[in-house]
């Protein structure tokens, strides 16, 4: 609201309501329109990083070394064990692949339509949460191009997704060109099921979703260890990726409501102002009448008789 000789300005409050329709819709959810528009606009992102992957292949090879001479000097480097185990039992391999590829999209997505139907309001904070997560991910993946362990046989390790004969691999369909297969660190399948534990523990809160919720992350886990596609460093970095999303989602929350709390104070100020001279201006017009009357009544007695 704006002031103008003590008139509100009604303008505003009606361009911020429109604006506020197009974010979100009249039952409380945002609306269809915006959310894909995010997606397809980081969809264009990971696509631009991707693009630059031909001209990086050396770099991201030596950068594989050198995480593995980092993992072994601290004694963490257990891929290639979990790698050849998962590779001598076919049946589980042919299972990881299908879950390496399809669980963290399927279940992610899950979460997000349940949380957009059901929680509209948490929805939002959630959606802010995976897209910082995404962003942290695509700013390291551009930065710093790492090759799998699988990428890596001369090292002993095998790619198990190949190995299986699955349906679909790394070297089959859309994904020869359009999978950035230097994004190793950080692990994005890690901190996806992360944020999906999380989503569904604040969705449902029971004993049962607790379970899941812990078992998921580390099945994951186990999953791109064992199937080459990541180290114990980028697991380790995709939950760092998750907190710290959280932890910038909480900070942007706080920074609104300030926000929100300034803009509030001069309207209400403004609003308080104006109440104030109204009020002023009906009492001078009740003293000016009263005093008009009692100067009538002295006139009044001090007439003849």
């Amino acid at each position: 609201m704006v002031m103008v000789e003590g008139v509100v300005d009604e303008r505003r409050p009606r361009v911020a309501a429109r604006l506020n329709r197009l974010r979100r819709r009249r039952d409380g959810r945002a609306p269809l329109w915006f959310e894909l528009a995010v997606m397809a606009w980081l969809f264009w992102l990971y696509d631009v990083i991707n693009d630059l992957a031909p001209t990086r292949r050396a770099l991201a090879l030596a950068n594989a070394h050198a995480m593995l001479s980092l993992e072994r000097s601290l004694g963490v480097d257990i891929e290639l064990t979990l790698n050849r185990w998962l590779n001598a039992h076919s049946v589980l391999a042919f299972i990881a692949t299908y879950d390496y590829f399809f669980a963290h999209v399927i279940v992610t997505f899950a979460m997000l339509a349940l949380l957009w139907w059901r929680q509209p309001a948490l929805y939002r904070r959630m959606r802010t949460r995976l897209v910082i997560v995404n962003l942290i991910a695509f700013a390291i993946f551009w930065r710093y191009p790492l090759a799998p362990p699988r990428m890596l046989p001369g090292l002993g390790y095998a790619d198990v997704v190949a190995d299986s004969h699955a349906v679909i691999s790394w070297h089959s369909g859309a994904l020869v060109h359009d999978a950035d297969q230097f994004a190793a660190m950080p692990s994005l399948h890690i901190a996806w099921a992360m944020w999906s534990s999380m989503a569904a523990w604040r969705l449902f809160r029971t004993r049962i979703v607790a379970a899941l919720a812990i078992c998921y992350p580390l099945l994951t886990a186990f999953t791109v260890l064992a199937t080459g596609n990541h180290y114990v460093l980028d697991v380790l970095a995709g939950a760092v990726t998750l907190l710290t999303a959280v932890g910038l989602e909480v900070l942007l929350q706080r920074a609104r409501a300030r926000l929100a709390l300034g803009r509030r104070v001069p309207v209400k100020l403004a609003a308080a102002r104006c109440g104030m001279r109204s009020r002023a201006r009906a009492g001078l017009a009740h003293a000016s009448a009263q005093q008009a009357g009692a100067d009538g009544a002295v006139q009044r007695s001090s007439g003849p008789t």
